[in-house]
């Protein structure tokens, strides 16, 4: 199937500074992609080309096989909260939701009234009282309320409580369950590991990681905590494995961190009585730290 979104050589300069270096992108359709990386990396200087809000200096960006700077029919078919969002402080919340809902010439408000609940705002509260959360809020009802083909997020969460959070992933899962698309750039490695199918991680303008979540975390080192049975325990032969590091004995346990395939230590280990073994998944976290700090040691380099 076609990609939704399809960047190729995307470069865009802000004077002397590269915030985009030949980016190339593709996210395909009925997925949740995460798009992760620090301040500064080009995640919103990417996001605000696709929707049309400024143009590359070299390179093109797809959107629906349109160029989003020229297309302004293709904004339609999607939903965007910006990093920074801005509000009509004159207007209510209502006031706010029901412009936008003409200018997308929705006639259905029934998601829309059960987003205003499900994120406990009060349509009738004035704009210029919010707190950041609730301006966040409104944004994301508004990009959600139409039940675009496409939602672009950026930093979403950002002011919400930990209940709202929860609230905002349930939408993003119901999204994806009925096929629709999701670009999600986020500093919340959590959320984005509950419900992106594929990240890439930027940094400095350029791309060092893309793939899905399993094959990205499958060589990040995992923390093995080993209860033996008795004394004395294997730390020796631990050791000296070549995935074994952080090496550490207290009384009948051993803690340590293993990179890589861990049949080696399941051979050690299968010659020992063991009480317990924990060995819990990897994180994306890790992940997203090994591909930083691999990024760097190379432009050391």
């Amino acid at each position: 199937m076609e990609d939704i979104i399809r960047c190729e050589g995307l470069t865009k300069r802000f004077g002397t500074f590269t915030a985009l270096d030949a980016l190339d992108l593709r996210v395909g359709p009925g997925t949740v992609f995460g798009y992760l990386g620090p301040n500064g990396a080009g995640k919103s200087t990417t996001l605000r080309m696709l929707v049309g809000l400024t143009r590359p200096v070299a390179g093109k960006c797809a959107v629906f096989g349109q160029d989003p700077a020229s297309s302004p029919a293709m904004r339609a078919r999607l939903g965007y909260v910006p990093g920074e969002l801005r509000l009509d402080d004159r207007m209510t919340v209502g006031g706010t939701l029901e412009l936008w809902t003409r200018i997308r010439g929705m006639t259905e408000t029934k998601y829309r009234d059960e987003l205003l609940q499900r994120f406990d705002i009060d349509p009738g509260r004035a704009v210029r009282g919010l707190s950041t959360g609730n301006r966040r809020k409104v944004g994301l009802i508004g990009a959600f309320m139409g039940k675009p083909e496409l939602l672009i997020l950026d930093e979403p969460t950002n002011g919400l409580d930990p209940l709202m959070q929860q609230q905002f992933l349930a939408a993003i899962e119901e999204a994806k369950d009925e096929g629709r698309t999701v670009l999600l750039s986020s500093h919340v490695l959590s959320e984005v590991e509950r419900v992106a199918d594929t990240v890439a991680v930027l940094r400095k303008g350029r791309l060092v990681a893309q793939g899905r979540l399993t094959d990205l975390v499958q060589d990040v080192r995992q923390t093995f905590r080993i209860q033996f049975e008795s004394e004395p325990v294997p730390v020796d032969e631990i050791t000296r494995l070549p995935g074994a590091t952080e090496v550490e004995v207290v009384g009948t346990t051993v803690n340590l961190r293993w990179t890589g395939a861990p049949e080696s230590l399941l051979a050690v280990l299968g010659r020992h009585r063991l009480r317990a073994m924990r060995a819990p998944e990897p994180e994306l976290e890790e992940a997203f730290l090994r591909f930083y700090e691999d990024a760097t040691e190379g432009a050391d380099r």
